[in-house]
């Protein structure tokens, strides 16, 4: 079998390099020169074009945003001129009107399409640890399973429906940023009575909270330190909004989320769109004089 993979930032680098470890062959291709010239480098093709990734048997594409996918994939064509019988695999965090978008967009060019965001930062998806949550028909979610086992610790069928995953995913995110947001308010409150966040965060992450989440978060609150972003700040806030949007359509308000945009806005507004998304966390620390 040979993979395709289109969208080489940190995530999918890392992700990319998991499926060479595998032994498969991988053909790469990104919208910016550079990575996928360094993977060519350690064992992959370097596709001259999106169109010669679409050749492959399987496709994975790691593009930032509904509209990096859209300007990539569907505005030129790509999905007619793909090899028949292609999967293609987004393991993006897109909005879930989009992935239905898509889910009818390959059923029309007659492709499988499976969604399949991931749990995990840049250093996890290296080490082909991810936690791969799956969305499709079953058919499709069985031939996706091998694939995203080449940078997976486990995989997560979702439903049958694409877009339940990136439900899932959104949610995922959504619990992180409010852990976060937490964990900044109970060390701003600390903080004021000389208490110092490292020692609070230890006292969280060996009671309380005693789960990898919290200890890796916790300590970049504690620390605030954000220059190196796992995941950037501006793309959280396209996660909450995400979130915010699919709620409304669901019927399902999410009024602490609102709370957590603002945050966001006021984090980019203080020059954080490109540190890690746990910068919002500054936000706290700012309201409480720190």
């Amino acid at each position: 079998m040979q993979i395709g993979f289109v969208g080489l930032g940190k995530m999918g680098s890392g992700m990319a390099r998991s499926v060479i470890r595998s032994g498969a062959s991988l053909v790469v291709w990104n919208r910016t020169l550079g990575p996928a010239a360094e993977l060519a480098r350690e064992g992959a093709h370097e596709a001259a074009n999106v169109i010669e990734v679409f050749q492959a048997d399987a496709v994975v594409t790691m593009l930032s945003t509904d509209a990096a996918i859209r300007e990539s994939i569907l505005e030129p064509g790509i999905l007619a001129r793909a090899r028949p019988g292609i999967l293609h695999i987004v393991s993006s965090t897109i909005s879930v009107a989009f992935a239905d978008e898509l889910e009818r967009t390959h059923r029309s060019h007659g492709l499988a399409y499976v969604s399949a965001p991931v749990l995990g930062r840049p250093e996890v998806a290296a080490a082909g640890e991810l936690n791969v949550l799956l969305g499709g028909d079953e058919q499709a979610v069985a031939r996706a399973t091998p694939v995203v086992e080449k940078f997976a610790r486990k995989v997560w069928p979702m439903g049958e429906r694409a877009g339940m995953a990136n439900v899932a995913k959104l949610a995922a995110n959504f619990a992180l940023a409010c852990a976060i947001e937490a964990m900044a308010e109970a060390c701003a409150l600390a903080r004021r009575y000389e208490i110092p966040s490292n020692r609070l965060m230890e006292l969280f992450t060996g009671t309380l909270f005693a789960a990898p989440a919290y200890k890796v978060y916790g300590e970049l609150v504690a620390e605030q330190k954000f220059e190196t972003a796992g995941f950037l700040l501006r793309h959280g806030l396209k996660d909450i909004r995400q979130a915010l949007e699919a709620g409304e359509a669901a019927g399902a308000p999410l009024p602490f989320a609102s709370v957590l945009r603002d945050n966001f806005i006021d984090a980019i507004a203080h020059g954080d769109s490109e540190s890690d998304w746990s910068a919002v966390s500054a936000v706290a620390m700012r309201r409480a004089g720190l």
